[in-house]
């Protein structure tokens, strides 16, 4: 059963034109360079990728996580043939890829299912919006909060695998800063955190210490596209 939510509401007849090739990604796999064109498009179907933007001096910033509800490169469907991010694994994960020249083929040919991608274009721009506005104007405390939701929603289970390097990359501070979020998440006994693993213990605190740090890029999400599937692999 397909658990990638794009895979899972593409028309019968175009899904089965394509060459989906089930590939495992380890945590640290590099599925784009920035101004880099690759040769495949990566659905996931587990696991969290992250898209990172780098500064010509070397700051850089995540601005957008994808999992099961997405793919990429999203510049593929944007008739791109590059774009200046960095992404790659930050949870392993398995997905389904496919020669970007055989998906752009297919789209080509196929009205409702360029709709259902520029949508999923549409709420990934939304999500780069409210990382910044978040960046902006949110307490780190928050921002991780709203970062773990983020990743719980895209994976199985309460334990999510995270280093203090990788949270430190995606929230961009230092790891002492990291450190400190952490353990005011875990006093209030919304997590629990241990070396390379984060356990959500209480989602719905979690949801409430966020505030609206966390949640409008979800609404838009599901209005644009639906529901993303459940953890059972039904669509919520």
């Amino acid at each position: 059963m397909l658990r990638n939510n794009l895979l899972r509401r593409l028309p019968d007849g175009f899904l089965a034109g394509l060459r989906l090739e089930p590939v495992t990604l380890s945590r640290s796999f590099q599925l784009s360079s920035p101004h880099q064109p690759m040769d495949h498009a990566y659905f996931f179907e587990s696991g969290i990728a992250s898209v990172v933007v780098r500064s010509p001096e070397g700051q850089h910033t995540e601005i957008a996580i994808i999992g099961r509800d997405g793919m990429c490169p999203a510049s593929a469907l944007l008739d791109a043939d590059t774009d200046p991010f960095s992404v790659f694994m930050q949870v392993q994960g398995e997905a389904h890829r496919v020669p970007i020249s055989e998906l752009k083929a297919a789209l080509s040919e196929d009205r409702e299912a360029q709709g259902l991608f520029a949508r999923y274009a549409q709420a990934l721009a939304v999500q780069h919006a409210y990382t910044a506005l978040s960046n902006a104007v949110h307490h780190i405390d928050e921002r991780l909060a709203r970062w773990i939701l983020m990743c719980h929603d895209r994976t199985d289970g309460a334990e999510i695998s995270l280093t203090h390097e990788f949270l430190s990359i995606m929230l961009a501070v230092r790891r002492p800063s990291v450190t400190t979020a952490l353990h005011v998440l875990e006093g209030k006994k919304l997590i629990y955190s241990e070396r390379g693993l984060v356990i959500v213990r209480d989602r719905a605190g979690l949801e409430a210490f966020a505030r609206d740090a966390y949640g409008e890029c979800e609404k838009e999400y599901e209005r644009l596209i639906g529901p993303i599937a459940d953890r059972d692999g039904t669509a919520g």
